[in-house]
């Protein structure tokens, strides 16, 4: 290969090992930093940048403030301790205004890198005035060549590294491989409007060398906003499709059951459940198929609105299913629509893993023919009488050799348990039937966009009058024989309590609390109450006797592992004690918290935590300033990311290099709004070279 051939244009796919000054050694070196092609190494974000226009001073260091040094190596050397078990390498730099100390401790190989009289560039942060101080500080030599442009006098990134490979030999390498390249990065989209974003090239050109501040925040930008915009063009362009193949059901009802149904209930439903279910018959007697998000806060009556949209089905002559993440929630809505739905006639039946109510041959559900598929009918009329039948189950649902005969609605609870692939099994057991999903995480309008940026959105606002107060308390582990005399107090008036723990048994690894571990303590403690021991590891027999005695206070104390989060239903229960909350996310422990405060009387939830670190006690104390559960999501979604929040896994979502999702809801809703009128084209362009979102 030529000089000229080299300073080509690589295709982007290339190898890393096939481009002119990596080798095997270096590409294997890139690979641990997930960079094993040639668009992968472009797109690598630098961690931070270093502005060496202007280095700071020894002088005018402070405390604990971050600052790039540039000086002259006086001394250095190795201490050693504890008889030889324990070492610092020092090094003491001056720049002319004073001297600065930097120290690593357990290094000593170090001394073999550095000698008196080499310049150092440092940056670090001050522990320490007298003398001035620096632990495990960055260092990179200075040298006097033509590199000088490359790592001096600008604006200079900072990569994440691996073993063996250095900043500097990385940084040089960009430069050249970025800079000195005739680079012409084709835009994927031509005539796509960026809003005053830069180009692609531009942007890889201030991604890793900005000439500004903005000019680096624009580059990021520009490339979180192709990642947005790439996953917003496939959701919005799958709704689209659908919308083009499938007519809406008619499932909006007559009112013949939902009518006496409401009238029974012994309550009054709030505007924002009339208002909710307002929308949802406008969906289901709709032209297109329902597809419709509802979100509410713990205890804002989400099931209520359900059971009246199952009913607009059913008097529409349609099936409904209704999935749960746990058999324990399964069986609970299977009770509760019970006793709602069987003096109406209705049957309802429950299908999970251990446990059937009916045994009918799904034989007898084959498809029938294609032009009956179109129109719903996926069943002969022989079997579709009674007309609909309500299922509620968990996975056990999607199975294959479980059928539904005319499917008319499907309703997912807590739907962030379940896999995107999980809820489109389900919904292909009909044909284009309508979906509502439910969820009692509130999830922060960034995540909604991008998750759910396919469906419309309801949100409950409101609570059902008569719900007690519910009052949270955050303490320390010293405080727990006064938490424990308080429990026993509400015992003595009649109440119930939960308490949770984080792990089943005992881990030797981790020095956590378990339920295993706690039982006996706890029945020794609670005396006369009894205690029940609840968890996943339960098979469905002892889950649901031991509900059953809960829910009818012939259990007053139940221990119990997270199992709880989601859909247990109480009112008695007014006591939530979490032992460990700080090894909850916010999220969860505002779930957990809405187990309590369900009925009259005032709630008290109780997180007893060692939070050692300012971070913790922070986090805590956010969850006993507010009930709010969009402020808690939002809190929880910035301190942990997407990962945690709901887990990538059955998010569905795809890793963004760049994108933000807590903080980049701007971007998002722009790049929404630019692949919904990109789709609204006559005629769309095909991309030339679609973005990456990896």
């Amino acid at each position: 290969m030529t000089d000229a051939q080299a300073a080509l244009p690589l295709p982007l796919e290339t190898p890393l090992h096939q481009v002119r000054g990596v080798g095997a050694e270096r590409a294997s070196q890139l690979g641990r930093l997930k960079c094993q092609t040639v668009e992968d190494l472009l797109w690598l974000e630098p961690r931070r940048y270093e502005d060496r226009r202007r280095c700071c001073t020894i002088a005018d260091l402070r405390l604990e403030q971050p600052a790039v040094i540039r000086g002259k190596v006086v001394a250095m050397g190795v201490k050693t301790f504890r008889q030889h078990s324990k070492s610092v390498f020092e090094l003491v730099l001056d720049d002319g205004t004073g001297r600065l100390h930097c120290r690593w401790w357990n290094q000593p190989y170090l001394e073999r890198y550095y000698q008196e009289g080499l310049e150092l560039l440092v940056y670090g942060r001050l522990i320490q005035l007298k003398p001035r101080t620096m632990d495990r500080p960055e260092v990179e030599t200075v040298e006097d060549n033509d590199e000088a442009a490359i790592h001096l006098h600008r604006i200079v990134p900072v990569y994440p590294l691996t073993e063996g490979l250095s900043q500097r030999w990385l940084r040089t390498f960009l430069w050249r491989f970025i800079m000195e390249q005739p680079w012409r990065l084709p835009e994927p989209y031509p005539g796509l409007p960026l809003g005053g974003l830069p180009s692609r090239a531009d942007a890889l050109r201030w991604l890793h060398f900005p000439e500004t501040d903005t000019a680096a925040r624009l580059a990021r930008n520009r490339l979180a906003f192709d990642e947005f915009f790439a996953l917003q063009l496939t959701i919005q362009g799958r709704r689209k499709k659908m919308q083009a193949a499938a007519r809406g059901l008619p499932c909006a009802g007559d009112n013949r059951w939902i009518k006496p149904w409401l009238a029974g209930l012994g309550f009054k439903l709030t505007e924002a459940q009339a208002r909710v279910l307002r929308e949802i018959r406008r969906d289901l007697g709709g032209a297109l198929p329902m597809r419709r998000l509802l979100q509410g806060d713990v205890g804002s009556g989400k099931t209520v609105v359900a059971g009246a949209a199952a009913l607009m089905a059913l008097e529409s002559g349609r099936s409904v299913a209704l999935m749960a993440p746990t058999e324990i929630l399964a069986e609970q809505h299977y009770q509760t629509f019970q006793r709602w739905f069987g003096p109406l006639g209705i049957p309802v039946q429950l299908h999970t893993g251990s446990r059937k109510t009916t045994e009918r041959n799904q034989l007898e559900l084959a498809p029938a023919s294609p032009a009956g598929a179109a129109a719903g009918n996926s069943v002969p009329a022989a079997a579709t009488s009674p007309p609909g039948e309500l299922y509620v189950g968990t996975h056990a649902l999607i199975t294959d050799d479980f059928a539904i005969g005319r499917l008319g609605l499907v309703v997912i609870d807590e739907q962030h348990k379940f896999g995107v692939v999980q809820r489109e099994k389900l919904v292909r057991k009909g044909s284009y039937p309508h979906v509502l999903v439910m969820t009692a995480t509130p999830i922060p309008r960034t995540l909604g966009l991008t998750l759910y940026g396919d469906l419309d959105v309801s949100v409950i606002d409101q609570s059902p009058a008569g719900r007690g107060r519910i009052q949270t308390h955050v303490r320390e582990g010293s405080a727990l024989p006064k938490v424990w005399e308080f429990i026993r107090q509400k015992l003595a008036e009649g109440r119930q309590a939960y308490v949770v723990y984080p792990l089943v048994e005992e881990s030797e690894k981790v020095e956590l609390k378990a339920v295993t571990a706690e039982l006996q303590r706890l029945e020794q403690n609670l005396a006369p109450w009894r205690v029940g021991l609840l968890h996943g590891r339960l098979k469905a027999p002892e889950k649901d006797l031991l509900m059953r005695q809960f829910r009818e206070n012939q259990v007053q104390i139940l221990l119990a592992t997270t199992v709880i989060e989601v859909g247990v239903d109480v009112p008695n229960a007014t006591i939530l004690l979490v032992e460990n909350a700080e090894r909850f996310g916010l999220a969860q422990l505002h779930q957990l918290r809405g187990r309590i405060g369900r009925g009259a009387h005032d709630a008290h939830c109780i997180l007893v935590a060692s939070a050692r670190t300012p971070e913790a006690r922070e986090r805590l104390q956010i969850l006993a300033e507010s009930a709010d559960g969009f402020r808690i999501a939002e809190a929880d979604l910035a301190l942990r990311g997407p990962g945690d929040f709901l887990g990538l896994q059955q998010s569905g979502l795809p890793p963004f290099r760049f994108g933000d999702l807590a903080r980049d809801l701007k971007l998002i809703e722009f790049a929404r709004q630019t692949a919904q009128d990109w789709l609204a084209r006559p005629v769309p362009s095909a991309p030339l070279n679609p973005p990456s979102t990896a």
